[in-house]
């Protein structure tokens, strides 16, 4: 059922979401958040990008148009919805197509910032998966795989431009391959864990297109306090 929630707590802002299949999460929140916006950056865009809630927190980092596109268009639909609702529609512009086809929409080097939160599970035809297909779609490797990502993103992306992903700690070795396979030279990464104490399940990487090797890892980032309670990292985040 499609449900009209406000936009964490920033001001009058509001998102639409479909409990049936998904709401966004903190993953989305800790990717708008890591990557690096600069001042002269005029165009981003956010691959597989849902009902455009990294293209909605970006707004508040940058002036820069951005572009979004989602090749689920019952998912895409909810993100137009806000976008117009909320005013967002001048700076946002959202595309109902696979990213695979960016190819025959964009020139190469056309953008500043590639972003991703993409489909985290390798998909095999005998794998157990969700009977909803939305679900399976945005969770599994089904129409969009890691290496697609990465492909597109150097096509995209200008020399000196910047690509920021969240993804799943485990396939870490394989994403700095595919970044190097493809001119992405890995520079930021930081993992998260649920809490202190427990081993890390989540990972945020930042690569620059043709840029020297050079990798900083960033001091850990946890999401929750013992109790259970958001840290004030994230709380901050969540604008609280």
């Amino acid at each position: 059922m499609k449900v009209r929630h406000r936009l964490l707590n920033f001001k009058n802002k509001i998102i639409y979401q479909d409990d049936h299949w998904f709401n966004f999460s903190l993953d989305s929140v800790l990717l708008s958040n890591f990557v690096t916006i600069r001042k002269n950056d005029k165009n981003v865009i956010d691959f597989c990008t849902g009902n455009a809630i990294i293209p909605f927190l970006l707004t508040y980092r940058t002036s820069a148009s951005i572009t979004g596109i989602e090749i689920q268009k019952c998912v895409y639909e909810l993100g137009v919805e806000s976008a117009v609702e909320n005013g967002f529609d001048n700076q946002i512009k959202l595309i109902n197509d696979d990213i695979k086809n960016l190819v025959n929409l964009f020139s190469a080097g056309s953008f500043d910032v590639v972003t991703c939160n993409p489909p985290y599970f390798k998909y095999t035809s005998d794998k157990y998966l969700n009977d909803d297909y939305v679900k399976c779609v945005a969770r599994h490797e089904i129409l969009v795989n890691l290496e697609d990502v990465v492909l597109n993103a150097s096509y995209l992306l200008k020399n000196g431009g910047t690509f920021a992903m969240v993804h799943q700690c485990d396939r870490l070795t394989e994403i700095i391959n595919l970044l190097q396979k493809y001119n992405i030279e890995p520079k930021k990464l930081q993992f998260v864990y649920p809490k202190l104490g427990v081993n890390s399940n989540m990972l945020l990487i930042e690569g620059v297109k043709r840029g020297k090797v050079g990798l900083k890892v960033l001091k850990p980032f946890y999401v929750h306090n013992d109790d259970g309670s958001y840290t004030k990292e994230v709380k901050k985040m969540f604008q609280e």
